[in-house]
């Protein structure tokens, strides 16, 4: 076999098992799984939505007020395809290379937790290459998956998920939800930081404060958001234990603590810089930094105190390659022992070695064209709708991703909490997004996509087939601006729309399982990432995020930590 010669049928049987074939070709998520979007708003342009600061929901008007949190969610979604602030693109799939010097699965979420890695054979080292290094190791001061794949080896948090997503406890112990709007963790005992000094409660309540305060720790984070809810914590007098407080119900609490807000300890932070912290570490996890080779490398040695059973590795080290076919050679050359993003034409390659394997599964991560809606063209819903209708979706998941996508009509992916069914992706329909681009009076309009390069898998390629779709309108040119993934994060995170790019691919992964936490950062008026606001998707998620997943006046918590009908990490 060739490497132009698997397929996706081919690529989904050499990855893995039939139950991994399946999840891979979308059955794994909620809805009816025909990946249609059912028989509801089909996207085809015709939609009236007002746009921009006030904007109102037109074409749902007619539908009765949500009741539960997830209509609420849903609503949402169904009101952000109308208005398209978004050039709607894929699901991303995770495909790693593995050696078959280590034995590692895959997981949704992207994370690779060099602990759950087992070397073969008498191995005692393992390398793994990512697409990008670290924007620095402040484990409270970065939003990419490189950089949380590197300081989750020396951090960790409360709360955390296993390979299937469910929540798993990590420094803390136990968790309740004590009445609305207030949670308690019980802090675990006997756990040290790198440096020998013992885990306080103390580190843990400064560690959500540094998050969601800003004048804690030193840091104005940009992950504020991911906590979205939470206002602060404190120890609980007298106990080892620290009381978390919200503003409201805030639903999702326990699921953002399995994914979000690695501990640091209090005293080390407030002795340093920020300089000093983003290029030195000292976690609880179970890896402890050796040496930190910015842009180049990041190696470990096992933590032989860590309050687990130590790491079955004895080193670690992670670098970077930012184009595929050179991780791929690296697998296969013996350089490498893990590497991401496999392109589908490298999978045979890797699939027919006698040192390497595939592992690979649907992510948790969506693939989008922002288009700032306070900066013409896109002011305009008629001109956002019309770049939708104007990119031919179906052909770029077959022909750049050889079919290893799914496509998308809504923030939020299938199978998450909030997924709306009755939302499919836009059709392919060139003439009527000539129309709408006259009709929103930007005939003629010059645009130009911003891409990261070789972040996300195929995400030049993409870009280029979007570009080129919307550049074969009559009425609208538009080129390709290739960017350094780390200067164009950087312009998004700033909290400036006046200084970003007003259109740009990028990528967002949510591991809650929640459309609040795709929807809060990118797509609100106040979040982090935002490139939109509107009036009543702020509304929808207010209301969404006042109510637990069973509906109005529900606790949402059956009393020892485990949240009752609303933990997504089931679907």
């Amino acid at each position: 076999m060739s490497d132009r010669d698997v397929d996706r049928r081919s690529f989904l049987r050499l990855a893995g098992t039939a139950a991994a074939a399946a999840s891979l070709a979308g059955c794994s998520g909620g809805g009816d799984g025909n990946g249609d979007g059912g028989d509801g708003e089909t996207g085809d342009g015709g939609g009236n939505a007002t746009d921009g600061e006030g904007g109102n929901e037109t074409g749902t008007e007619e539908r009765p007020e949500p009741e539960t949190r997830e209509e609420y969610l849903q609503r949402a979604n169904l009101l952000l395809h109308e208005q398209a602030p978004w050039v709607y693109l894929n699901r991303q799939y995770s495909v790693y290379g593995v050696s078959n010097e280590i034995q590692w699965e895959a997981r949704r979420d992207e994370r690779i937790e060099a602990y759950a890695i087992q070397p073969q054979d008498g191995k005692r080292s393992v390398r793994i290459t990512q697409s990008q290094m670290d924007s620095g190791l402040d484990p409270h001061d970065h939003r990419e998956t490189p950089t949380d794949n590197i300081v989750l080896q020396a951090y960790e948090g409360l709360l955390g998920r296993d390979p299937e997503g469910a929540i798993v406890e990590k420094l803390a112990t136990g968790y309740e939800r004590i009445e609305e709007g207030t949670v308690r963790f019980d802090i675990r005992e006997g756990v040290t930081f790198h440096s020998g000094e013992e885990l306080a409660p103390e580190d843990v309540a400064f560690s959500i404060n540094r998050i969601v305060k800003e004048d804690v720790g030193g840091l104005a984070s940009p992950q504020r958001d991911q906590l979205a809810g939470v206002t602060g914590a404190e120890v609980v007098d007298g106990e080892r234990a620290v009381r978390v407080n919200s503003d409201g119900v805030n639903p999702i609490v326990f699921q953002e603590f399995a994914t979000y807000c690695d501990i640091v300890q209090r005293s080390w932070i407030e002795e340093h810089e920020g300089s000093y912290i983003n290029s030195n570490m000292n976690g609880t996890g179970p890896f402890q930094l050796e040496n930190y080779n910015q842009d180049v490398s990041v190696s470990f040695a096992r933590y032989e105190d860590y309050w687990r059973e130590p790491a079955p590795a004895e080193s670690l080290e992670i670098t970077a390659a930012g184009e595929a076919s050179t991780r791929v050679n690296q697998l296969l050359g013996g350089e490498t022992d893990l590497v991401v993003n496999v392109p589908p034409q490298d999978a045979g390659r890797v699939q027919e070695s006698s040192g390497a394997s595939l592992s690979a599964v649907p992510s948790t991560r969506i693939i989008y064209n922002a288009m700032v809606y306070n900066r013409e063209p896109f002011d305009s819903t008629e001109f956002r709708r019309a770049m939708n209708l104007a990119v031919d979706l179906d052909s770029i998941i077959e022909n750049v991703l050889s079919g290893f996508a799914d496509p998308t009509g809504q923030p939020t992916l299938e199978g998450f909490v909030g997924y709306n069914d009755e939302v499919g992706p836009f059709e392919h329909d060139p003439e009527r997004a000539q129309s709408l681009v006259e009709e929103s009076g930007y005939a003629g309009a010059e645009i130009e996509l911003h891409t990261p390069v070789g972040r996300y898998l195929k995400d030049l390629e993409i870009a280029q087939a979007v570009a080129s779709q919307i550049d074969n309108l009559e009425n609208v040119s538009c080129s390709v601006q290739q960017r350094d993934f780390q200067t164009l994060a950087g312009e998004l995170l700033d909290g400036d729309l006046s200084t970003s790019p007003a259109f740009y691919l990028i990528g967002w992964g949510n591991a809650t399982f929640d459309a609040s936490q795709t929807i809060i950062p990118l797509l609100t008026s106040d979040g982090a990432l935002t490139s939109y606001s509107s009036d009543r998707v702020d509304e929808l998620i207010q209301q969404a995020q006042s109510m637990t997943g069973e509906g109005p006046g529900s606790s949402g918590a059956d009393g020892d930590g485990n949240q009752s009908g609303n933990d997504s990490s089931s679907s």
